[in-house]
């Protein structure tokens, strides 16, 4: 929907309960800029994907004139974001409580300065790539379980999952959108000097209608997927790159997000590969736990063709 002045409005649904937290780290608020995070982050990640280049936002290498495709309209040091976010809720009222399981809620985008057709159509993109094969938020799950007592335990609990409702608003054509993210004006990163090298959706990877989860003390399909011990008590000792890393000051590992991500409620299961000819192993590590039937693995070239209607000779 689009609105006076150039104000775009998205109107989702809650699947589950999305968390952004606050600073007691409760769930019972909305952080806006949580959210905005998480659409950044997405954001990103789609960027990459299109041969795009997105710089590491937890660094300031990007600043004033001298910035990436991302920061052009998320902002960055010395420029500032191009929109106002708001989070309305379905009548068009401030959201401030948290959004809850079965809630209709809406994004507002409200221009601040001239944003660009290709740059809403990446926009309308990123929360449509949310919407049907990611989640959005502060947290999404630890892990689901199946385990009698222990589904409702809140590190076991879906998070993040929703639902778009609105048509498209603003879709450039494909060779559009790639010849802006080429545009010559735009900071060119290397990608292998940042840690986020995989967060692209070239390494991205979906299965909807399936779930990983602990069974029981002593069987975890989830463990099983992302490397570590099946069994409760050994499920510590198997960090990998996969499951994420716990910090360890004495060893100077940093914390490190797992890179598997699975649903129950709404099965949902996606991931990222750490190169990109690893897709096949990971589609039989899954086809292990889930047998080879009823479900399709979706790579992130299958993924952007659906989102733009392209067939991938076009990539």
């Amino acid at each position: 929907m689009i609105r006076a002045e150039g104000e775009r409005v998205y109107q989702f649904k809650a699947v589950t309960d999305i968390w952004t937290g606050n600073i007691y780290s409760k769930e019972n608020s909305l952080i806006t800029t949580g959210l905005l995070g998480s659409i950044r982050w997405w954001f990103e990640v789609l960027v990459r994907g299109l041969g795009g280049y997105a710089c590491d936002p937890s660094r300031t290498d990007c600043q004033d004139q001298n910035h990436c495709i991302v920061c052009e309209l998320f902002g960055c040091t010395g420029w500032a974001r191009k929109f106002r976010f708001q989070v309305l809720d379905e009548h068009g009222h401030s959201q401030t409580e948290q959004i809850k399981a079965g809630t209709s809620f809406q994004f507002s985008f409200t221009p601040l300065r001239s944003i660009q057709p290709v740059e809403w159509s990446l926009l309308d993109a990123t929360l449509r790539l949310i919407a049907q094969y990611g989640a959005i938020g502060g947290k999404t799950v630890y892990k689901p379980s199946d385990e009698p007592g222990r589904t409702s335990v809140v590190q076991h609990r879906d998070y993040g999952l929703i639902s778009i409702c609105n048509d498209n608003i603003c879709i450039c054509s494909y060779d559009e959108l790639r010849a802006y993210l080429h545009d010559s004006r735009w900071r060119k990163i290397d990608h292998g000097k940042f840690a986020c090298t995989w967060a692209s959706l070239d390494h991205f990877w979906d299965v909807e209608g399936k779930y990983l989860a602990r069974q029981s003390r002593a069987f975890s399909t989830f463990n099983r997927i992302v490397g570590r011990p099946e069994p409760k008590d050994q499920s510590s000792m198997g960090d990998s790159w996969l499951s994420g890393y716990r910090s360890n000051p004495q060893r100077q590992i940093e914390a490190e997000s797992k890179k598997i991500y699975s649903f129950k409620k709404q099965p949902r299961t996606f991931g990222f590969v750490q190169q990109l000819n690893e897709h096949d192993s990971m589609r039989k590590k899954l086809v292990s736990v889930w047998g080879g039937n009823g479900w399709t693995y979706l790579s992130g070239d299958q993924i952007r063709g659906q989102l733009f209607d392209i067939n991938e000779d076009k990539k």
